[in-house]
């Protein structure tokens, strides 16, 4: 009977802790079906464009905001100073060459040439320069290049994600 009680004492706190019951609660079922996730409740937004199959996409950086990728691509963000930027070129050219290997992993390029114009990905990731910026699909930064990479280097860095690890099944080997 005590341990009852006191079950009861611990229980009862730590329910009211936890905050309202959710919608559908009142009538004794939950709101869930087993089995089933609730969807996400982030502030992402919905990519406002298609993306065509089979085509690697090459957005401008004023054009796009960094929302819209979350948890729908891996945005390759390329900074420079100018579009003439030999590294910046450089860059282009090489992802350019083997498309196909960066669309397998949903990549998405982004290109920012204008310090000037200070767009939202300027403001998130405060490049210096020319720099090359991969993300995750979860919207964190995963790596940042201070030169041009080739598409291998780039698809090896991204087949070691967590995130990628799970999209093809490898979570749990080493």
């Amino acid at each position: 009977m005590k341990l009852k009680r006191l079950i009861f004492l611990i229980a009862v706190p730590l329910l009211a802790a936890m905050g309202p019951r959710p919608q559908g609660a009142d009538d004794g079922h939950s709101p869930f079906v087993r089995g089933e996730v609730p969807a996400a409740t982030s502030e992402a937004k919905p990519m406002s464009r298609k993306l065509p199959e089979g085509e690697l996409q090459i957005l401008s950086g004023s054009e796009v905001e960094p929302a819209e990728f979350t948890w729908q691509a891996r945005p390759l963000v390329i900074f420079a100073d100018t579009a003439a930027d030999p590294d910046f070129t450089a860059q282009l050219a090489q992802l350019r060459r083997d498309p196909a290997a960066l669309l397998i992993r949903d990549v998405v390029v982004i290109t920012d040439t204008d310090p000037a114009a200070a767009s939202a990905w300027r403001k998130q990731l405060r490049p210096e320069g020319f720099s090359v910026v991969l993300m995750d699909k979860d919207g964190q930064v995963k790596q940042r290049m201070p030169a041009p990479r080739s598409v291998r280097e780039i698809t090896r860095a991204i087949d070691k994600f967590p995130l990628r690890r799970r999209e093809i099944g490898r979570a749990a080997l080493p």
